[in-house]
């Protein structure tokens, strides 16, 4: 199974009495989001499950790919590391899915499927942490395969 983890962008710090999921892409982070998703789409594998946070924010960002996506609450504002395996379907899924959500919780699932201990590991704003699983002597490994952050791509 390949999990991509995708932070959302850079995104508006909010209006008074503006609820946190309503917060939008500032002009930087919709620049920042089609530049990774630029890089991304040629990757992709064939047939990858797309998932977005319902927030406003990882809305605009999986948009940026330019292809469908299916907003999934379970990895909303304040999910669980367990909520994002869930949805994912990790590590059963055949095949890759691609999650557009949030820190702390994308850093600490990255930290607990890396190194088995759920810490606190910051994702850059619209970056992108590329994980694979696979078998190998009947030893399961996991390998991150890739870390793409917006400022390197432009």
């Amino acid at each position: 199974m390949q999990l991509l983890l995708w932070r959302h962008a850079r995104a508006t710090d909010g209006a008074a009495g503006m609820a946190d999921a309503q917060r939008r892409l500032t002009a930087r982070g919709l620049k920042q989001a089609r530049l990774v998703a630029a890089w991304l789409r040629p990757r992709l594998p064939a047939g990858t499950l797309l998932l977005a946070s319902p927030a406003a924010r990882c809305v605009e960002t999986a948009q940026a790919l330019e292809l469908p996506f299916a907003r999934e609450k379970r990895l909303a504002v304040g999910a669980s590391a367990a909520d994002l395996i869930v949805a994912s379907g990790w590590p059963n899924h055949e095949g890759a899915v691609l999650v557009v959500g949030h820190q702390p919780t994308l850093g600490r699932l990255a930290s607990l499927l890396l190194c088995g201990v759920e810490q606190d590991w910051s994702i850059r704003k619209g970056g992108l942490w590329w994980l694979s699983q696979r078998s190998r002597n009947d030893v399961v490994q996991t390998r991150l395969d890739a870390v793409i952050n917006p400022d390197m791509l432009g």
